[in-house]
């Protein structure tokens, strides 16, 4: 609906549909008489003749009495129609001629008898079109007569100019009546349009009888055809169409801007207007003047002719895009193409209102705006958000979330910016994308920075966590957006995100720095008691990591277990590390595998308490009791077995790390090591993806 069209920018989509336009009535107002007899004076015969005269004319009268003794031929009829003008009456004023037939009932004449000039005269004043007949029997008899000879050629011309100005007060009443066709009655109408489209087949005769002569024929009379009628009417059509898209809106709409306004009233007046030419006028003109056609071409006209002015000059960011938006998409999809006129103007061939070069550089101009705006509305949107986390105002509780507006608010930007763009046209909304992913990208590295920057400088703040957490929960947000709404190819995200990631990772660590800090003195008890007591040592870490999990349940579910992973993985790592430390050598099978026991326990009870609070991290499962079980072996081909399959496991596992690992057997020989260790050197295949563990964990 086009009241709905501009209502909520920036970014509104339109809906697809016709125009709704009420209110106006369907009314097609067309110049004042004098406005038309002005613009239309080029055809006019009434200023090349003289008009009707009344006086007497005695001496002529003479002339041609004696004439018409030496002529052989005489046209009675012509002669009785003239006769008027050569008998003394007095001169009466002239009705209008907008008078309809019904003002004065006509004087009776005679059966059979034509009627005479003084009678057509009064009858075209009066309006009465049945007048048209017999005045085009009279200019056929002139005709004749002309070519018959006997005739004077002063005669021929002063009576030529009679029936000239009856055609003048005819041309008057018939095109008076189209210029406002909708306030004629039907029948009238169908008068005016039978005396257009007779006096067009006369035209066209004319047209023909000229061809098909040898040459000019010799007359003393004017050439008054073709008059050209039809082309007058269209041209009346023409200026209708220029004072009814041309007036003012009758109120101005709030919140618009003029040319806003100016589309709107355009565009509602000529759907309305069409739709009543369709309607009502159709039914009744004759196929040949294609009614529709030139109401619709005219409007059409007029409206590029107003956009292509308007286009000349530098416009606003939101003139710009209303302009693109009618050109591109509501006057083709609500106008032209809307239920009652889309059949109607399939063959008219209207074209666009502006030229594809002005359409580029429209285009252009909006792309860069829109860019330019989506750009500045998210950088503002950050510097709010950031003052929020340095004045330590605590985020939103969202479902239990923390929860920040800062993600809604970019994402809106850009989908309104996207949605603008599509409003135009799918192909608009194609290349702005784009453009929309490379400044997203942009925006979410100064995102990254301004965070990195707050966890630098703000630790002491009393809602530091809880805004550290809120914008980890942003990532989630940002991250849907991405892949479900856009639908960019698949090696975009990883590049897109990539700066997500970093803050989340940088987050995640920031929330657990003090827990891994506490736990740290825990891990060193495992080489401090020369693993006496590694499940009591363990299952110390474990309450620990339990009693403060519920510090991060403010996390979205999936982060909480992304964060779950990382504990895991802290576990593990730190586990491993302290196996890796050589201070403790078993020389003997049964302590060996005592040891791996316990490390198998360990696995067990770690695996156990990540799993069920959501760690995700299954590619954990294999390194400590394969660690446990290189441990147990004494067999130095098995040793090498399942080092080379816990190898395809963790590519990063290396010999530095299978040393340390070895150190603790100390019934291995030093040939058997370098043997063991010469495993690696075969590339066995790594199970892909892999992660790190081993690389994060230093070995002398």
């Amino acid at each position: 609906m086009l009241k709905t069209t501009f209502q909520g920018f920036p970014g509104q989509q339109p809906a697809p549909g016709a125009l709704d336009f009420p209110g106006s009535p369907q009314k097609l107002p067309f110049a004042s008489e004098a406005e038309s007899e002005a613009s239309m004076s080029e055809a006019s015969s009434e200023d090349l003749v003289p008009p009707l005269e009344a006086e007497e004319a005695p001496d002529r009268d003479g002339e041609e009495a004696a004439k018409k003794k030496k002529k052989k031929k005489k046209s009675k009829g012509l002669a009785n129609m003239f006769s008027v003008f050569t008998k003394g009456r007095k001169k009466k004023s002239q009705p209008s001629s907008a008078e309809t037939e019904g003002d004065s009932e006509p004087r009776p004449r005679p059966a059979g008898r034509p009627p005479t000039v003084e009678e057509l005269k009064a009858d075209l004043e009066h309006g009465r079109l049945e007048a048209a007949g017999p005045l085009l029997a009279l200019e056929r008899e002139l005709q004749a007569a002309a070519a018959a000879g006997g005739m004077s050629d002063e005669e021929l011309l002063r009576r030529q100019s009679k029936v000239e100005a009856l055609y003048v007060l005819l041309r008057d009443q018939v095109l008076g009546l189209l210029r406002r066709p909708l306030e004629a009655a039907p029948e009238r109408l169908r008068q005016a349009l039978a005396v257009l489209a007779e006096q067009e087949r006369e035209d066209r005769a004319a047209r023909r009888r000229r061809g098909a002569a040898a040459g000019p024929a010799p007359s003393a009379l004017a050439a008054t055809r073709p008059r050209r009628w039809l082309q007058l009417w269209r041209r009346g059509v023409a200026q209708a169409a220029e004072e009814r898209l041309g007036q003012r809106p009758a109120t101005a709409a709030e919140g618009r801007t003029e040319a806003e306004r100016a589309f709107l009233h355009m565009g509602r007046t000529m759907k309305e207007d069409l739709e009543a030419v369709v309607e009502r006028l159709k039914p009744l003109f004759p196929a040949e003047f294609a009614v529709v056609a030139a109401y619709a071409q005219s409007y059409h006209e007029h409206f590029a002719a107003h956009l292509a002015d308007l286009a000349q000059f530098e416009l606003s960011e939101r003139d710009t895009y209303v302009l693109l938006l009618w050109v591109q998409n509501l006057y083709p999809n609500d106008i032209i193409n809307s239920p009652k006129l889309a059949g109607e103007l399939q063959g008219v061939r209207l074209g666009s209102l502006l030229s594809p070069k002005q359409i580029r550089l429209l285009e252009a101009t909006f792309l860069s705006n829109e860019v330019d705006s989506v750009k500045e509305l998210m950088a503002r949107a950050l510097e709010l958000e950031s003052q929020r986390w340095s004045q330590d105002v605590a985020p939103q509780r969202l479902d239990g979330r923390c929860h920040s507006e800062l993600a809604i608010d970019v994402i809106q930007i850009i989908s309104q910016g996207q949605a603008k763009a599509e409003s135009i046209t799918l192909d608009l909304g194609t290349q702005i994308k784009h453009m929309l992913l490379v400044e997203l990208a942009a925006f979410l590295k100064s995102y990254q920075r301004a965070f990195d920057e707050f966890l630098e400088r703000c630790k002491q703040l009393r809602n530091y966590r809880a805004n550290v957490i809120a914008n980890i929960n942003n990532c989630l947000s940002f991250r849907m957006f991405v892949d479900q709404k856009w639908q960019i190819p698949q090696d975009l995200p990883s590049h897109l995100l990539s700066p997500l990631n970093e803050l989340k990772s940088h987050g995640v660590d920031t929330l657990l720095q003090n827990l891994f800090g506490v736990l740290k003195p825990l891990f060193k008890r495992f080489t401090q008691t020369r693993w006496a007591a590694p499940t009591q040592t363990l299952e110390e870490i474990i309450s620990v990591v339990g009693e403060r999990l519920p510090e991060f349940s403010e996390l979205q579910d999936c982060f909480r277990e992304e964060l779950m992973e990382v504990v895991h993985l802290h576990l593990v790592k730190e586990y491993i590390i302290r196996l890796s430390k050589r201070r403790l050598v078993l020389n003997t099978a049964e302590k060996q595998q005592q040891l791996a026991g316990h490390i198998r326990a360990n696995a067990e009870l770690i695996q156990h308490f990540c799993a069920q609070n959501g760690s995700p991290a299954t590619w954990l499962h294999r390194a400590l009791p394969t660690l446990a079980e290189i441990i147990r072996l004494q067999d130095p081909s098995a040793i090498k077995i399942e080092v080379a399959t816990y190898a395809t496991w963790y590519p990063d596992f290396s010999k530095g790390h299978l040393s340390a690992i070895l150190a603790v057997k100390g019934n291995l020989s030093s040939s058997e090591v370098r043997s063991i260790r010469t495993i690696l050197d075969i590339n066995t295949g790594a199970h892909e993806p892999s992660k790190s563990l081993f690389s994060l964990i230093k070995v002398g």
